[in-house]
């Protein structure tokens, strides 16, 4: 475990703004909007890496220098000491980025918690009438 710590600083850094499809280029995404997703956490994109069988540490306590409100990073091995790859499909950071991209909308929690919104939002607007003080 010793000799991992160091190795973890050589590894690629993904902050979930790189993916953001809510996000411009100049606030910090790196592919285009049409494959990027809508707001992706640290725990969505670690997940992911764990589907693609790659290696990743998530960082909470970092942030985005852009964007230091959203905490969080992920950092993951794409090569392995020896020069090989961790998983041979996906061989650049770009590539990384697309297919987490791709992965994060179908992530069980995210599919889980659009349910409940749409069936409160109907309930919402028919509250309270406006009426007068009452003497």
């Amino acid at each position: 475990m010793d000799g991992e710590i160091p190795n973890i600083k050589r590894w690629v850094v993904l902050y979930p703004i790189y993916i953001n499809s809510k996000k411009t280029i100049a606030e910090g995404r790196r592919i285009g909007v049409s494959k990027a997703c809508e707001n992706p956490t640290c725990v969505e994109i670690g997940d992911c890496c764990g589907h693609l069988k790659l290696p990743f540490a998530i960082e909470i306590d970092k942030a985005y220098p852009r964007d230091f409100m959203q905490r969080g990073r992920v950092r993951v091995l794409l090569k392995k000491e020896d020069g090989t790859l961790s998983n041979p499909a996906i061989t650049s950071r770009k590539q990384l980025m697309l297919r987490i991209a791709e992965l994060v909308p179908r992530h069980p929690g995210r599919t889980k918690k659009q349910e409940p919104a749409s069936s409160s939002s109907t309930a919402g607007p028919s509250k309270g009438k406006g009426g007068r003080k009452k003497k």
